[in-house]
């Protein structure tokens, strides 16, 4: 391999010829050999875009030239459409702050800067990676501000994503709403409840998760980029910040605002950790929705079989014709991940000390994953399961009339302590709850339908 020989704070250093990136980042390549993970593509084109809106600031206030802030911004663009993304090689376990990841982006963009000026790679007196690309910022904004950046289109991805599952919901709960099915609690038989009654309570437990997510969007907007080594803006001209919002919002097409506090905005996580909080609590409400499908799934012959998951493919290398609930079981893997960065991101969000939170890269990647996978996993349930579940309406309705607890219904009229006679005679001679009602002639057969007509079996009834 070809070298050349780049200088830092530190000194020289030897750097692959081929690279963009340059010696702090060849440093930090050889300081954290630890994970082979890198920061995900949504914050470097995150970053990219910073980059961008800072350089286009800095050119407005005067403070950087014209020819190499067009390069910055030409080179920041190329990044921002996928170009140069082998480039950012450092793993996400480094510096707390991120300053390795920052100075990654500092010299690739440096760097392709100078060739765009037609300059060769390393030549810092063309474009300087810390007193050009990075004017007017320190890695304590610009990291976490990147999370913001590349975690809001995520978050209302998400939002969208559950909508999407909110609707399919409901359109299940009316399609099954005549189908009547045997409740159970503590996996026991408990009193009859409607297939669609089961389905539109999904839906509303999904509905709540979105509302909650929605509150989130304002507070993960706030950007502290600008406000420099502890959110106070030192170095910087009143109006930079507000600048670099203006070109964000219009290069990215979304919505950020200043940080009303820049010092909170560097110590603090608390917001990335509400996103995280309000995405696990849509994980909880999708593993129990999808625990629930592979429970009224199960079978054919075994098991409940109340509904049918659309199959997708074959569920065992060894069991002819075996269906598993794979959908549901992928989803249930993807809501398992959250729950562990929700508790990696949480530690993190109180692990800040003074001006200072020092675990922005894995806070940065575990929230980057969570609002990603989580969307792809609720569109999969969404459109590859529930869309298709159909119901065995014979089999639910049998379970319904069979079940003990049906005789709660006879308590207004027998009594509780009779009506656990009936039960237990139903239960030691295998027997029906009607059949006990009338071989003991406690009402007639008429009382009882009348009683246990099934429309009335799931509403107010008295």
């Amino acid at each position: 391999m070809k070298f050349r020989i780049e200088k830092d704070s530190m000194g020289e250093m030897k750097v692959p010829a081929s690279a963009y990136f340059g010696a702090q980042t060849t440093r930090s390549v050889n300081n954290f050999p630890i994970s082979g993970l890198c920061l995900p593509p949504e914050q470097i084109t995150a970053l990219a875009l910073i980059k961008l809106a800072c350089a286009k600031a800095n050119m407005e206030l005067g403070l950087l030239k014209k020819r190499q802030g067009n390069a910055i911004v030409k080179a920041a663009r190329e990044i921002i459409d996928g170009a140069l993304r082998d480039q950012f090689v450092v793993d996400i376990f480094q510096a707390g702050s991120g300053t390795s990841s920052n100075m990654n982006t500092n010299e690739v963009i440096a760097n392709r800067a100078v060739e765009i000026l037609g300059g060769k790679r390393g030549d810092r007196s063309l474009v300087h990676p810390n007193d050009h690309v990075n004017m007017g910022q320190s890695t304590n904004n610009v990291f976490p501000s990147s999370i913001r950046v590349a975690s809001l289109p995520l978050l209302k991805n998400l939002i969208a994503e559950a909508k999407a599952f909110h609707k399919t919901l409901l359109k299940k709960s009316r399609q099954f709403d005549t189908v009547i099915k045997s409740g159970r609690t503590h996996l026991q038989d408990a009193v009859p409840i409607r297939m669609g009654q089961a389905f539109g309570a999904f839906a509303r437990s999904i509905e709540k998760d979105i509302a909650m997510l929605k509150t989130k969007v304002d507070p993960l907007s706030e950007l502290g980029v600008g406000g420099n080594a502890v959110g106070t803006g030192i170095n910087t001209s009143p109006k930079f910040r507000k600048l670099i919002i203006k070109h964000l919002n219009k290069e990215s097409g979304l919505k950020f605002t200043v940080a009303k506090n820049g010092i909170e905005a560097t110590n603090s996580t608390m917001d990335m950790f509400n996103v995280s909080s309000a995405s696990n609590l849509l994980a909880t409400d999708v593993a129990r929705i999808c625990n629930d499908l592979r429970l009224m799934s199960s079978g054919p012959n075994t098991g409940f079989n109340e509904i049918n998951l659309p199959p997708v493919e074959p569920g065992s290398s060894i069991m002819p014709g075996k269906i598993n609930p794979t959908i549901a079981e992928a989803v249930n893997m993807v809501c398992l991940k959250v729950f562990g960065n929700q508790q990696t991101i949480g530690i993190s969000a109180f692990s800040a000390q003074l001006e200072l939170n020092v675990t922005m890269p894995v806070t940065g990647y575990a929230l980057v994953e969570s609002l990603k996978i989580l969307a792809n996993g609720v569109k999969v349930l969404s459109e590859k399961c529930v869309a298709g579940i159909t119901v065995n309406k014979k089999q639910c309705e049998m379970y319904a009339m069979q079940s003990p607890s049906i005789a709660t219904f006879l308590n207004p009229v027998i009594g509780y302590d009779r009506a656990s006679a009936v039960v237990k005679k139903a239960i030691k001679e295998g027997k029906t709850i009607p059949e006990v009602v009338l071989e003991d002639k406690l009402m007639t057969k008429a009382e009882l339908d009348k009683i246990l007509d099934p429309k009335k079996l799931t509403s107010p009834n008295m």
